[in-house]
């Protein structure tokens, strides 16, 4: 565990430089895919034996490489492709975050901002290069999970679903496909619901874009409103101003809250580990259940049920009071 970090560099690294995808017909040799890949043939060597030594690729006689069923989902193409999210994690300005957790333990403030003088969301913004590598590491990620959620949640009662902070659209394009009679609402940012052409482009003539900040206002008119991945991203005080806005809007349908849920003592370390991923980067947390319980009242909501998914997250239903 104590060098596990040298595992995600090396996978990040070879996600970066696309190795999958040189993989995906069959085993090459490391000197072809240096060649390929602009990369030092005996360095590159290096990288990949090690990869292989924990299963990510297959070393055959001559040097030759092959994907693992464990490789293959660091293909972009791979169906369950994580390709976008390894791509991500080692991006400079993501470790150097996660490189002062000490600071943000000391003092209960966000790495990132000690760190550079501003929320990682600026950050972005002003970056578009990087905000295009978080885009893919969230749809990475969102793929397994829009599925499970799906699976799990009948979404099909509501007749107009409005996406709050949903991104390119992943979801919602999900949910207009499986329910042909629901319209749907996509609000974000201006530059981030600007990407969402592409994904929305089957569902567009049931799907209403609107740009917009949700710490000033939600479009009205939806009888679910999602917030998936949100509220952990934020400390109580901005948390409790978002679920305000939604309150707002929200006349007589249902706020869901997608999110993880804190487990036990002793348990649960993907949410507890996403927690700490939230302190350095976001300035967010992971909750429990009673946690939610008391942003939502404070916004005027009354959490309801609870709905686990495959995936880790669960949906949160809150009404109006």
């Amino acid at each position: 565990m104590v060098n596990g970090y040298q595992v995600s560099q090396a996978i990040y690294v070879a996600a970066t430089l696309g190795i999958a995808d040189l993989l995906k017909d069959g085993s090459r040799t490391s000197d072809e895919l240096a060649v390929a890949t602009e990369a030092d043939p005996p360095t590159l060597y290096r990288l990949l034996r090690a990869l292989a030594a924990v299963d990510v690729l297959h070393e055959e006689d001559g040097r030759r490489f092959a994907l693992t069923p464990v490789g293959e989902q660091l293909r972009s193409d791979h169906p369950q492709s994580l390709h976008g999210w390894a791509a991500f994690i080692g991006r400079p300005y993501y470790w150097e975050a996660w490189g002062h957790l000490i600071e943000s333990v000391c003092t209960g403030e966000n790495a990132f901002r000690l760190l550079n003088g501003t929320d990682i969301w600026s950050y972005r913004a002003e970056r578009p290069d990087e905000s295009a590598i978080f885009d893919r590491a969230m749809m990475a990620l969102t793929g397994a999970t829009n599925r499970a959620l799906l699976d799990a949640y009948d979404f099909g009662r509501f007749g107009t679903v409005c996406d709050v902070g949903g991104g390119n659209g992943a979801l919602l394009a999900s949910l207009l496909v499986k329910y042909p009679e629901m319209q749907g609402i996509l609000f974000d940012q201006t530059h981030v619901v600007a990407n969402a052409g592409d994904i929305l482009r089957d569902v567009a003539d049931r799907c209403r874009v609107v740009p917009g900040s949700f710490f000033e206002s939600v479009p009205e008119g939806g009888d679910a409103y999602v917030l998936k991945s949100i509220i952990h991203d934020w400390d109580d005080k901005q948390s409790t101003t978002i679920l305000r806005a939604c309150r707002r809007a929200v006349n007589g349908g249902l706020l869901l809250v997608v999110e993880r849920i804190l487990g036990d003592p002793n348990e649960d370390p993907a949410t507890k580990f996403s927690d700490l991923n939230m302190l350095v980067a976001p300035g967010g947390q992971e909750r429990t259940v009673e946690e939610f319980g008391e942003l939502l009242a404070a916004a005027g909501f009354e959490l309801g049920g609870v709905t686990a998914t495959s995936s880790g997250l669960a949906v949160l239903e809150a009404a109006p009071v």
